[in-house]
């Protein structure tokens, strides 16, 4: 019998939670649905403009010039794998 009275308790208990919260969100107003819309004209530049010189396009990125010893060494490398291979 206390079992019994109990689980009604905790449904009943539960059904009142669950209806006040329903009704609460029943009531709460319907958020803002306008939207900001964008501007006719662009806005101009908003950056500063950059007073570095311009960029080198000859060279590939990452590259740098190598000293005249590396390069020597770079050719005599190639020239044995293209002879003799790996």
């Amino acid at each position: 019998m206390e079992t019994a009275r109990s689980i009604q308790l905790a449904l009943l208990s539960g059904c009142l939670l669950f209806g006040a919260a329903s009704t609460v969100a029943q009531t709460s107003p319907a958020p803002n649905t306008t939207a900001t819309r964008p501007a006719d004209t662009p806005p101009g530049q908003t950056s500063a403009p950059n007073a570095s010189p311009p960029t080198n396009i000859k060279k590939p990125t990452g590259s740098t010039d190598q000293d005249e010893t590396v390069k020597r060494m770079n050719e005599e490398e190639k020239r044995k794998v293209d002879s003799k291979g790996k």
